[in-house]
This record gives structure tokens, sequence and C-alpha cells, in this order.
């Protein structure tokens, strides 16, 4: 029963974040796509009603002048300078409103190719209404068992390597995600960059294996104190083979050595290191992962 409650809380908290996120996009999106119709209107009336408006104000200006004498060349020129000015004013909130609106797509889909997690809700919250309209059948439901089966072979996958993996299109995989996340089937969480899936069943224990998997430099210093066995492996020794700075390894170093996955191999002011319990588990739980996502 423990479990169940903490699968429901811990799912329903996620896909809460998720769909904060999506209603945000959708919020930027349309005040985006209103900034630029109002733009434009704005613009379209400015233009021509500045064009009435400049001629006729000079017609009367200088029928004006004309009563009492005819208008030198200084009057001429100040006049049409300050219509000028008046048009100049009058064009600067229809730009300002189409640079303000481009410039919110212009972000939303930078974020999409640089994040993952922002890609994903940008797919939830664009592409997924258009889908879910769609009435439910056998393809769908074969889909999403494609996902499923995936998924209890892969826990932890991120999504491009999901997506690549099942061949199926971007907006495809957000949309079954996101109903398989709404009806508990799913979880999901925040990896830096990515956004990775796992099965709601999933145990508390295997979860917290593959939640944060190692990977990139960090996995590789992991393999190597795993060859080392108990002896580790001194800090030069590993700079060697993994041909970084000083300054970097002592950085994965030290985060390693906060979460517990590495161990100094004696008491000596730099001593050797080497894998701890929980380094061992969490390696073979990212080398695993890593090699899933290696093959799409």
């Amino acid at each position: 029963m423990s479990n169940q409650l903490t699968k429901l809380v811990k799912g329903g908290y996620s896909l809460g974040i998720a769909m904060q996120g999506v209603h945000t996009v959708r919020a930027i999106s349309l005040i985006a796509v209103l900034a630029i119709t109002s733009g434009l209107w704005m613009s379209f009336g400015v233009v021509e009603d500045s064009a009435v408006d400049n001629h006729g104000n000079l017609e009367s200006s200088f029928a004006e002048a004309g009563q009492d004498s005819e208008p030198t060349d200084a009057e001429m020129n100040r006049e049409i300078y300050r219509e000028d000015n008046s048009e100049n004013s009058g064009q600067n909130v229809p730009h300002s409103l189409i640079i303000s609106g481009l410039g919110a797509f212009g972000s939303i889909f930078l974020g999409s190719v640089l994040l993952e997690f922002v890609r994903v809700t940008v797919l939830m919250a664009l592409f997924t209404p258009l889908l879910s309209g769609i009435r439910a059948n056998r393809e769908d439901l074969l889909t999403r068992g494609r996902i499923m089966g995936y998924l209890e072979a892969n826990a932890g996958i991120h999504f491009s390597a999901l997506r690549d993996a099942l061949g199926l299109a971007n907006g495809v995989t957000a949309y079954h995600l996101q109903v398989l996340e709404a009806r508990d089937e799913v979880y999901s969480w925040r990896d830096g960059k990515l956004r990775r899936y796992a099965p709601s069943g999933i145990s508390k224990a295997e979860m917290g294996r593959i939640r944060n998997p190692i990977i990139g430099t960090r996995l590789a210093i992991l393999k190597i104190l795993a060859d080392s066995g108990s002896l580790g492996v001194s800090n030069t020794e590993i700079r060697k083979k993994t041909t970084i700075s000083r300054q970097l390894l002592s950085h994965h170093l030290l985060e390693l050595r906060k979460s517990n996955i590495i161990e100094p191999a004696s008491d000596k002011k730099r001593p050797n290191w080497r894998l701890s319990p929980k380094g061992e588990e969490k390696l073979e739980a990212s080398k695993k992962l890593s090699i899933s996502e290696s093959l799409n």
C-alpha cells in the first residue's frame, strides 16, 4: 500500500511539473501570436492613416499660413520634420510588438534545440493537442505497448534514445508518453539537459540506481577505477588515461566523492581512488543504460 502511494505521489509530482512547463509554453506562444498579430494590424493602420493625415495636415497648415503670407522654406521643413517624428513614434509600438513576439518564438526554438527537456515540453504543449483529438485505435494501443515494453527493458532511457529506438516521430513519442504518464504507467524526471523515463512499477532500489546515471567523463573514470580493483588508481594515472586537465579531474573526483561513488584506497594524503560498493552498483546500471542508448 505504501509503495503504491509513493508511486502515485512521485508520478503526480513529476507530471505536475511537466504540465506547468506545458502551460507556460502555451501561454508564451499565445502572447507571442497576439503580439505579432497586433503589431502587423497596427503597422498597416499606421501607414495608411499617416499617409492621409500627413497630406491633410500639410495642406491645412499651409492654407492657414497662406492667409497671412506664403510659407517659407524653413517653415515647410519644420512642418515636414514634425509630421515625420509623429509618424515614427506611431510606428515604434507595432514594431516593438512584432519583435517581442518573434523573440519569444525564437527563445522557445533555441531552447528546444539545445535542451531535450525543453524540446519535450514544447512538443507536449504545441503538438500533442493536435493528436489528442484523434480517436484511440488499435495502432495507438500497439504503439504504447511498444513504448512500455522498451521502457521495461531499458528503464531510465532518455527521450531521444527512446524515440530513435522505436522509429517514432517527436510529436507521436511525446503524445504517447504524456498519455502513459497521465495514467501513472510511466514516471519521468529531468537529468541535466535530458528527460528520462521508466515504468512506474519499478522498484525503489532500481530507481535509485538509474535515476541519475553516470555519463561522459565520469563514466570513463569509474571504468578505470573498476579495472584497478581494490588497489585504486592515482590522480596522475587517471589524468593520463582520460587526457583531461588537472582542474577538471579534481572537480569530477570531488563530485564523485560527495556522492559516495568513489572512496580513498588508503589513508595517505594523496591516496589512490577506488570504487565504493555504491559506485559498483552505479557503474553497472550506467553501463547498461549507456549501451542501450548508444545502439540507437
